[in-house]
């Protein structure tokens, strides 16, 4: 009997279990989002190979356990009769996790969908020290928990007020959470205390004269730890607007932790161990500009 490369199934998506000769399969679902046909397949698959039941993850994607070492091939090709792939597993960048964002939700401010597709395309699987785990959020409300990846993206607005739209009605005033904001009606005057924004586009969503708008980008964080050792990510950048700028600094992130990184240390340990000031000196030197 051949030998089983455990190592090579674990990084095609196969977690062994502590039956002999099992695997849960976790597939590679990006944002959350899975078509139905598909996910019928995934029942057919599980109610033949496995115990008819599946895992849903705590990063948007499903797990079929007890599927059996000689159904590994004949698993991977009916799924993929559908267009469905194994998840990523080992020291590599995981599936990117989305919340629903702005083509849904009335709160997001940015396309979320569309962007961690994007980014499954350019860096899913992608060989790293260590595990890495990139997450999008649409806007302030942080249902993806921005902070607790590595990378977490989150949905922001530079606002930007329009004096003739303005009503002075104060409702602006009353959503910001960080007191950023000053209406005085009997004046017809506003003001904004940009050092206390927080760019979560309160103001922009609420107005009922579209005074507010601005420019959407991206909070980024880096460093976020959720695993034996718990630690949340800083935001060391301002607000980003481009989105080729915020792969340029994903790719600067990736080269960073490519060169100071140690096999099997997670980033966040790479960037206290580096120091945190020579990353920043490194995002800064793409010059970038905000």
């Amino acid at each position: 009997m051949a030998e089983v490369d455990y190592k090579a199934l674990k990084k095609g998506g196969f977690m062994q279990q502590v039956q002999k000769d099992h695997f849960a399969l976790r597939l590679h679902i990006v944002g959350g989002q899975i078509p139905a046909g598909q996910l019928q397949k995934v029942t057919e698959v599980a109610q033949k190979y496995g115990q008819g039941y599946i895992h849903m993850t705590s990063r948007q994607s499903i797990e079929i356990p007890f599927i059996r070492l000689e159904d590994v091939e004949a698993v991977i090709n009916e799924l993929k009769s559908v267009g469905l792939e194994p998840g990523a597993s080992g020291p590599r960048v995981r599936t990117v996790t989305a919340c629903q964002g702005a083509a849904i939700c009335p709160s997001g401010l940015i396309d979320t969908t569309r962007l961690a597709k994007e980014l499954d395309n350019r860096y899913f699987a992608r060989g790293l020290p260590h595990k890495f785990k990139l997450g999008v959020t649409g806007c302030g409300n942080n249902c993806l928990k921005a902070e607790e990846n590595d990378l977490g993206i989150k949905g922001g607005v530079r606002p930007r007020w329009q004096q003739d739209l303005c009503i002075y009605c104060g409702l602006c005033q009353a959503v910001c959470l960080a007191k950023a904001i000053e209406v005085r009606k009997e004046d017809k005057a506003l003001s904004l205390d940009r050092d206390l924004c927080t760019y979560c586009g309160k103001c922009v969503k609420s107005c009922p004269t579209l005074a507010w708008g601005g420019e959407r980008g991206f909070l980024l964080f880096f460093g976020g730890l959720f695993g034996n050792r718990i630690a949340i990510g800083k935001r060391i950048l301002p607000l980003v607007i481009a989105e080729e700028h915020l792969y340029q600094v994903i790719d600067k992130t990736f080269e960073f932790f490519q060169t100071y990184g140690k096999p099997r240390e997670r980033f966040r340990n790479t960037l206290d161990r580096v120091g945190w000031e020579t990353f920043t000196k490194e995002l800064e030197g793409l010059g970038l500009e905000h």
